[in-house]
């Protein structure tokens, strides 16, 4: 997510964690449309007017939700991409580790960002260009993962990667086959190995 999708995020009292983990766990399990905010407040144990008072919204709330998603996805991330060889084909196959610990931890109904878009198209609302802005954040990372190494091929491979990773995703929350992230993880290794590098010793 680019700076100019990072929305301004709300101060959090005890009160207003509670809406935001409740609506977390709903909306992940349920659906955002399905879920009211009559429901929320009560998982979180708060009156309506105070869930109003803290957020305004329930598209605040929503925008909360995926934005605090993504800060703890990056987190996992970070983690094990520093674990991981500079410039090397490592650091990429790491995105996949990193994805797999995350979906065994928080997704397994895929990725929230994929389920909120599918329900959220309008560009107008405020959660669009933060879901967005994500995704074009991993072809980023992708894309300045491979230039590390092998700068020719940053571009045609970044896009080959987020193709992996996201499809991977999708059939994990489908469970369409067993371990589709480490099946494209292995596809990405293959792909990688392929690749002109700008050491030959790498």
């Amino acid at each position: 997510m680019g700076p100019e999708a990072k929305p301004d995020r709300i101060t959090m009292t005890p009160a207003a964690r509670r809406v935001l983990a409740a609506a977390a766990r709903l909306f992940y399990e349920r659906g955002i449309h399905a879920v009211g905010v009559d429901l929320i407040a009560a998982e979180a144990g708060v009156t309506k007017k105070t869930l109003y008072d803290r957020f305004g919204s329930k598209e605040r709330i929503v925008v909360e939700y995926l934005a605090d998603r993504d800060e703890r996805w990056r987190a996992v991330l970070t983690r094990y991409l520093d674990a991981a060889p500079p410039e090397s084909p490592a650091r990429v196959l790491a995105v996949f580790d990193a994805s797999i610990a995350w979906s065994r931890e928080n997704g397994p109904k895929g990725c929230g960002m994929v389920n909120a878009h599918a329900e959220i198209s309008d560009a107008s609302h405020p959660a669009y260009p933060l879901i967005v802005g994500q995704k074009k954040w991993m072809l980023a990372l992708f894309t300045r993962l491979v230039r590390e190494f092998a700068p020719e091929e940053a571009d045609r491979l970044g896009r080959a990667l987020v193709l992996l990773h996201e499809g991977a995703l999708v059939a994990h929350g489908l469970k369409v086959f067993p371990d589709p992230i480490g099946s494209a993880r292995e596809q990405a290794r293959v792909l990688l190995a392929g690749a002109p590098r700008r050491d030959a010793g790498v």
